[in-house]
């Protein structure tokens, strides 16, 4: 018996599949760097004291790009502390995690870090307690091929080459006010314009991100980002959106629809960009970097007081470990961004290491993967060609939080150049597996690829340093395609891809 259907086709085309969906996020935040990216005595460290037996599991997570070096550490950032000889680099307080930097990475190690992973840096600048003038200075040590003081600087450094880094973000949620250097939408505004001006008076093919609200609960939201594109709407390219989503009260049924919350978010942004666009009598058209989203039990940190006196380093902050409930709401949220991958162009997973991350380690030990590993890897992997916008008819349940949910969701990708494609499906039904017939007849499918499947029989499963693959992917044996249709059967609270060709 089917239980949903999926249809696919092909002029439902959402947008190409955009490489900076699958990006991530790196902040100098309790392990993340320290003891998890940067650990020279570890045994896989290189000369740079990268770990890289975290570099590998990196590359196959698939993450395209990464935004750097935060969140809430860059708005008390000053990005000189962290060139030059490690020796000679200052010691500081940072007053977002109270913690102590000692700058043994900077943007050289970060930049030559990403060139490991092959990923794209997406650099943020302060504007918190700086502004112009240190971001025209970070521009032109990082991008200014030479003979300027800066430029000369870099190559001084051992970076003779420029790194060419193309996405910008322009401070980060200035809306907040745990932020260092919050302020008002029209100050902060007007600040992010007269910088991103600045900065394309240097290289106009930049592509700026401008700040967003730091999530749809925030009382300002809406009117923030009206009010920031108003001032800044010409000088930049994408406006921030950032969305967490955690399991609150036991109430695992509204946890698994917490897709609705973002697309509620994306419409919303969408809908107040392109009304700023209209009132200005704009031509261009702003997009969204939504470059910060994850599951983050952020009420249990709140309350566990973890950030404690004194100034320590990379103290253990934020490391939640992440259920299979977890990784199937993720999965879902990034099916989400797929669909609204014509407006959502870039994406940041917060964060990559050890902080609310996919991938964990131990200080001189091993490093091992989340069940959130698991969804984003294969997306990443299995996604080619363009986004297909799937018809589905499936079946509902009430939530508390979000009302009528479809208890089947589902995107699609295509590409057209060698007939192949995938089919990423979760199942929010808490006690039933459901069947699901796809019909691929307009994408000629004849055979499975491979078809795999997150879920166990313990929804709150979990991988960790004693049990690391207590929880991963297995064959979905069910799947089968006859006649232009798919069939695949997705157990209780579970993910899928279904690859054909």
């Amino acid at each position: 018996m089917t239980d949903a259907t999926v249809s696919l086709r092909r002029n439902a085309t959402v947008a190409p599949v955009r490489r900076r969906i699958f990006g991530s996020f790196v902040e100098h935040l309790g392990r993340c760097v320290y003891d998890g990216l940067y650990e020279p005595t570890h045994p896989t460290a290189n000369e740079d004291g990268f770990r890289m037996d975290v570099v590998e599991l990196v590359r196959e997570l698939g993450s395209s790009t990464i935004r750097y070096p935060g969140g809430n550490f860059v708005s008390g950032y000053r990005w000189e502390d962290g060139v030059g000889p490690r020796e000679n680099r200052p010691r500081r307080l940072d007053l977002a995690w109270h913690s102590l930097e000692t700058n043994e990475v900077g943007v050289d190690e970060f930049a030559r870090w990403c060139a490991l992973t092959g990923s794209e840096l997406m650099m943020a600048v302060n504007l918190g307690t700086r502004g112009v003038d240190a971001a025209l200075d970070l521009l032109e040590y990082t991008n200014h091929p030479s003979d300027t003081y800066l430029s000369d600087l870099r190559a001084k450094n051992g970076s003779p080459e420029p790194y060419d880094i193309r996405m910008w973000c322009l401070g980060n949620e200035m809306d907040g006010p745990w932020q260092v250097g919050h302020m008002s939408a029209h100050d902060y505004g007007k600040l992010a314009g007269r910088t991103a001006s600045a900065m394309k008076m240097v290289d106009p093919d930049l592509e700026l991100v401008v700040c967003g609200s730091s999530g749809s609960a925030m009382p300002t939201f809406g009117d923030w980002e009206r009010i920031v594109l108003e001032h800044s709407y010409e000088s930049v390219d994408f406006i921030s959106c950032h969305a967490y989503y955690q399991e609150r009260g036991g109430d695992l049924g509204s946890f698994l629809a917490s897709s609705l919350d973002m697309e509620y978010f994306i419409a919303t942004v969408v809908s107040t960009a392109d009304h700023v666009k209209h009132k200005l009598r704009s031509d261009k058209t702003v997009n969204l970097s939504f470059d910060e989203w994850n599951i983050w039990y952020l009420d249990e940190h709140r309350e566990s007081g973890e950030i404690k006196e004194g100034w320590p380093y990379a103290p253990r902050l934020l490391e939640d470990v992440y259920s299979v409930a977890d990784a199937v709401v993720l999965g879902n949220l990034l099916i989400t961004l797929l669909k609204n991958s014509d407006r959502v162009t870039s994406a940041s997973l917060a964060q990559l290491v050890n902080v609310i991350a996919p991938i964990m380690t131990e200080p001189g030990g091993d490093v091992w993967r989340q069940t959130t590993f698991y969804p984003f890897a294969t997306t990443s992997r299995l996604a080619q060609g363009v986004v297909l916008r799937p018809e589905i008819d499936s079946p509902t349940y009430t939530t508390k939080v979000h009302g009528e949910a479809a208890l089947v969701d589902s995107v699609a990708t295509f590409d057209a150049s060698d007939g192949t494609g995938a089919v990423f499906l979760v199942n929010r039904d808490t006690e039933q597996a459901r069947t699901v017939r796809i019909d691929v007849s307009e994408l000629g499918a004849t055979s499975i690829r491979e078809a795999l499947t997150l879920a166990d029989d313990d929804v709150y499963a979990k991988n960790t340093l004693q049990d690391q693959n207590r929880v991963t992917l297995h064959p979905n044996e069910t799947a089968s395609v006859s006649e232009g249709f798919v069939t695949v059967t997705l157990p209780p609270v579970s993910w899928t891809a279904v690859a054909f060709a």
